[in-house]
């Protein structure tokens, strides 16, 4: 089966703020190296421990932001944010930019994806991200043919 889509363009406010949330869920643990600095504030009392700890972690995230409001500008990365197609079967991806111009993407090249309440998410790397909201879908069971496909690929549990 081969799942036709419609067209869709991820906004790049989205786009930001989907990379950035998987990034701060991706790396958890940054939090608990904020928190170990604030905890010096235990041993020797200022609050410069957790001032210190909390522009620490606000620069991080920060970095993380301008990373990928930066994306959002580079030559390269505007066919991310171009109104795309795909074409999507069981062997691969094709994501077209027109009916006669499309680039195939193999699923080993998805390093992970999810299934949120009203969207797919497949991540090729930090920056790369290919949003697949519901409504782009035709029918119900293209959906459904989606979702079992990344099931199959391990890509997203069974729930």
């Amino acid at each position: 089966m081969i799942v036709k889509t419609k067209k869709y363009q991820l906004p790049t406010g989205k786009y930001i703020k989907i990379a950035l949330a998987a990034v701060l869920k991706q790396q958890w643990w940054v939090v608990l190296i904020a928190l170990a600095i604030m905890s010096g504030a235990f041993f020797i009392w200022s609050h410069w421990w957790i001032t210190g700890a909390i522009i620490a972690y606000g620069l991080y995230v920060l970095f993380w932001l301008i990373q990928f409001a930066g994306v959002t500008q580079l030559e390269q990365s505007k066919v991310l944010f171009d109104k795309l197609s795909y074409e999507i079967s069981s062997q691969q991806i094709l994501i077209k930019v027109n009916p006669k111009q499309g680039m195939p993407l193999k699923w080993d090249q998805i390093k992970r994806a999810a299934k949120r309440q009203d969207d797919f998410l497949l991540f090729v790397s930090k920056a790369q991200i290919i949003h697949w909201p519901f409504k782009i879908f035709n029918t119900d069971n293209e959906r459904k043919f989606i979702e079992s496909v990344l099931k199959r690929k391990g890509l997203i549990k069974e729930q």
